[in-house]
């Protein structure tokens, strides 16, 4: 056990830990749900290895499994400017129809005005640049947006990944359905069409929720004190459907189990303070981290995340930070696969 104290967990660098290199999952595994699961136990402070299509034996009827149906366009865009100099658009955010919150590379080489030219149907202009390394383009195109955006964009995998994907659509759960996310929601990654037949024969609702992933989410914290930290805000849509029945579940005493620290983000931001989750559609910047009292969310599937990222922080908030450091220590020894296409862990 640590002796961290209130003071220690807003700390940026008591949510390092120790990974070697070889441990960053390259390419995912098929499949997809033969990938690792580490389960651990709140209350028995007990760990089990298994495979993630060991999951339905840990699932039980009246159990609700949430999801984020987004789907993640192809939001890395090579283009150049007029001189012919070659530039990086990556998509971040989507303000309107026409215009988006983007990094664009080499970023000192840009300046207000700046034509980025895609192909003859797609271009955008730099209207604004931000202190923080990202831009407001305005995009102008020939007919749809996304199919133009289909011609020209690659998955925006993450940097640490450096292997080439030979599939787009596994860098997309098997469940996406509407577009707009710069990043996958990856612990949704391990779930197939079979499996999820099998986890609803057993009786487990299932919910779909949306977060449209922004890259903000897997950066790491740069401030010391992590309360100087600023979160990017994301778009989420709770339906009054499904809010319905996490209200439901929640009043009958049963388990409500987030696929993914963004569909926990979505839950414990469309509840009040009664507890009641409310149908809504809006922005959340929420950031979850030791002492965070948890409204909604019972269990949690994640995979493994960076060091002094705000997702294992809202891990740390979940379990407890020697819990965290203990699992992902584990994970470490028992050479789990980390990051994107890694292995996932469940906790209850």
């Amino acid at each position: 056990m640590t002796n961290l104290n209130n003071k220690d967990l807003l700390q940026k660098q008591s949510y390092r830990y120790e990974l070697p290199l070889e441990l960053i999952a390259q390419t995912p595994v098929e499949p997809r749900d033969s990938s690792r699961l580490l389960i651990y136990n709140k209350k028995t402070n007990n760990i089990e290895h298994k495979h993630f299509y060991d999951i339905v034996d840990y699932l039980k009827k009246g159990d609700v499994l949430v999801i984020n149906n987004t789907r993640v366009l192809p939001a890395r865009l090579y283009g150049f400017k007029e001189t012919g100099a070659k530039i990086e658009v990556l998509l971040q955010k989507r303000i309107n129809l026409t215009d988006w919150e983007v990094i664009a590379k080499p970023f000192k080489r840009l300046n207000k005005g700046t034509k980025i030219v895609f192909n003859e149907k797609l271009y955008c202009v730099i209207k604004e640049k931000y202190d923080y390394g990202s831009c407001y383009v305005s995009f102008y195109y020939n007919g749809v947006f996304e199919e133009r955006l289909s011609e020209v964009g690659q998955m925006p995998l993450p940097p640490y990944i450096h292997e080439k994907l030979k599939d787009k659509e596994r860098y997309q759960t098997v469940y996406s359905k509407v577009e707009g996310s710069s990043a996958a929601p990856t612990a949704g990654l391990h779930f197939t069409p079979e499996l999820l037949n099998k986890i609803k024969e057993k009786g487990v609702e299932i919910v779909e929720v949306l977060l449209h992933v922004g890259l903000g989410t897997f950066r790491p914290v740069k401030e010391d004190n992590i309360l100087e930290h600023k979160m990017h805000s994301e778009y989420i849509e709770m339906s009054e459907e499904n809010a319905n029945v996490l209200n439901k579940a929640k009043n009958e005493g049963r388990r409500i189990i987030a696929v993914g620290t963004t569909s926990v983000r979505v839950l414990e931001s469309c509840v009040d303070n009664n507890g009641v989750i409310i149908p809504q559609k809006k922005q959340t910047d929420i950031f979850i981290y030791p002492s965070y009292k948890f409204k909604v969310v019972n269990a949690l599937i994640t995979n493994f995340h960076l060091p002094e990222s705000t997702l294992i922080m809202l891990v740390s908030a979940f379990v407890g930070y020697d819990q965290t450091m203990l699992i992902y220590n584990t994970a470490v020894k028992e050479k789990y696969r980390f990051f994107s296409f890694g292995d996932a862990m469940f906790l209850f």
